[in-house]
């Protein structure tokens, strides 16, 4: 028995090894049990947060520019990679085009738009503020994200970013979607090795974990967090919160598709890197620097 399908580097995920993330069912009606989750857990889901109308017109827009660039097979609505690009021959400058996807009108009113304001407050407490600058994933089978701590990619800033991740339709364990290694909030031994660390500044030094998530869990004695999302979920977690993602395990190519984005207190230091049009990203490459600005299959590329 596995947990739910879930897969990691290839392996199923035990059921003992394999948990469901913290939900707080009335959220609107109580924020405060919303935050006290955020910080004992590390993480907090809040189902049907965002209107699922919302999540499928931003699929639907992403999908339908992978489309025009060869990467996803019609009707687009069905995700299937074709294995092929054009996507470099029609948009020489990549950074360019990824920017364009980012910054499409449907997926930042999902992301940017006074429902996700309303959610970022409510888990912040106080008036908020996005980054700019929005990690959007096209993970095809096979791969999947590595554990990390995001304070690595964005600690030149406020000490209060919240991440919030956002399925764009819906999100099996099978597709394999963000999952949290439970309580790993409270390690620190391995908060205090990344504290302060910043990956423009030592590159040399890889922000993500060297250990699969599967491993890390029998090592630490913990379970595994995720869960089947729907769109219009989100996932809400801190900076020292360790996550990555599961294997996506679909058949027939089929890819899955979601979003970060970080709100912070709105009075807080920013980290430049993440405001501004463009914002300058790693190494002022912008939307440039990110694996999603590659040709989706591109050799070697996890997303």
């Amino acid at each position: 028995m596995t947990g739910g399908g879930a897969r990691v580097a290839g392996r199923s995920v035990p059921a003992a090894c394999f948990g469901s993330l913290r939900e707080v069912a009335d959220w609107r009606g109580d924020p405060a049990a919303a935050r006290q989750s955020l910080a004992e857990e590390g993480h907090v889901l809040l189902r049907g947060a965002l209107d699922a109308g919302a999540a499928a017109a931003a699929r639907a827009e992403v999908l339908d520019r992978l489309a025009a660039v060869g990467e996803i097979a019609a009707p687009a609505e069905a995700a299937i990679a074709t294995g092929k690009s054009n996507r470099a021959a029609l948009h020489p400058d990549l950074g360019a085009f990824w920017r364009s996807v980012c910054e499409g009108t449907a997926l930042r009113h999902l992301t940017h738009g006074p429902a996700m304001r309303a959610v970022a407050q409510a888990m912040i407490g106080e008036d908020a503020v996005p980054f700019d600058f929005l990690w959007l994933r096209a993970m095809l089978p096979g791969r999947a994200s590595p554990l990390h701590f995001d304070h690595v990619y964005m600690n030149r800033g406020s000490a209060r970013i919240v991440t919030f991740w956002v399925p764009l339709g819906d999100v099996p364990i099978a597709a394999g979607p963000i999952v949290v290694v439970e309580g790993s909030h409270r390690f620190a031994d391995l908060a205090e090795a990344y504290r302060g660390h910043d990956v423009d500044r030592d590159p040399s030094r890889p922000g993500s974990l060297a250990v699969d998530a599967l491993s890390l869990a029998a090592q630490r004695g913990c379970r595994l967090l995720s869960a089947d999302f729907r769109a219009g979920d989100v996932l809400a977690f801190g900076m020292f919160t360790l996550h990555g993602s599961l294997d996506n395990a679909m058949s027939g190519d089929r890819i899955r598709l979601s979003a970060d984005i970080r709100w912070q207190p709105a009075g807080d230091a920013r980290d430049g890197r993440w405001f501004g049009a463009p914002p300058p990203g790693h190494g002022g490459k912008s939307y440039g620097g990110l694996n999603g600005a590659l040709p989706l299959g591109a050799p070697g590329i996890a997303r």
